[in-house]
């Protein structure tokens, strides 16, 4: 078989703030994954376990090419391994021109692409983009706007409407779920984020995620109050209660 030629580089495409980046498998989407990491975030997560990304300075300046060379690095491995890129955060949408930049790259290069956001800055995100997302990884915090604002600092509504807009144009979703014991675990709020998912029709799984305390030393390090202070993580049978609620909506479930 020939090979085929790579692509010639892009000219003028815009540099972005990296936190940080990773090869992680079934973690950021199918198979084994080039994950990049965003500095900057609009939200405050109660649950945030990576507090050093909410600033764009804490990021490292790189321009896209940069960041597709060392992706290519590992493109086949992670092509034989069933994966792609995803670009995550932070908040990624909040550089949404480099974004887009990179994924319209990718796609170039035959890399399955997904993108991991809260959706709250979805209005950013241009159809050409999302024309090369073949996976939008949506963190849906939680379905009563009351509790989404003590959750995050923010409103729910413009997740919702990116939600309707993926929809609307057939992007696939992977609907993410985070169960915080006495916060986000009534069942009342999980069956409201299931109705979404089931309502938008696009969902191809719900990840319901146990919350963790991996991120407590991050913030003892910044000198950060940790917001969530002797909550535990949901025991097993929590997990289960909280998957069977969006199973019996007609979803595909799986719970970490």
């Amino acid at each position: 078989m020939v090979a085929r030629p790579l692509p010639a580089p892009d000219t003028l495409v815009p540099t972005g703030s990296v936190h940080s980046w990773d090869v992680v498998t079934a973690a950021d989407g199918p198979g084994t994954r080039f994950v990049t990491f965003l500095a900057g975030c609009p939200l405050r997560c109660l649950y945030c376990h990576n507090p050093d990304t909410w600033q764009r300075r804490n990021g490292q300046l790189m321009a896209v090419e940069e960041l597709v060379a060392k992706m290519l690095t590992f493109r086949p491995f992670i092509q034989a391994a069933g994966g792609g890129v995803t670009v995550s955060g932070g908040e990624p949408l909040l550089q949404p021109r480099f974004v887009e930049a990179y994924l319209h790259r990718c796609k170039k290069y035959e890399m399955h692409t997904a993108l991991d956001t809260s959706g709250y800055l979805g209005a950013r995100a241009t159809d050409a983009l999302l024309d090369d997302t073949d996976l939008v990884l949506l963190d849906v915090k939680s379905s009563i706007p009351e509790l989404y604002k003590k959750v995050t600092g923010m409103p729910l509504a413009p997740t919702v409407t990116f939600g309707e807009r993926l929809a609307e144009r057939g992007n696939r979703i992977r609907l993410r779920f985070v169960l915080v014991p006495g916060l986000t675990d009534d069942p009342e709020n999980v069956a409201g984020v299931a109705k979404l998912g089931a309502a938008w029709g696009n969902v191809d799984r719900v990840d319901v995620l146990g919350y963790h305390r991996l991120g407590v030393s991050k913030y003892e390090e910044l000198g950060l109050r940790y917001p969530l202070d002797g909550v535990e993580p949901p025991t097993p049978a929590q997990l289960a209660a909280a998957a069977q609620i969006f199973a019996d909506h007609g979803l595909e479930v799986s719970a970490t």
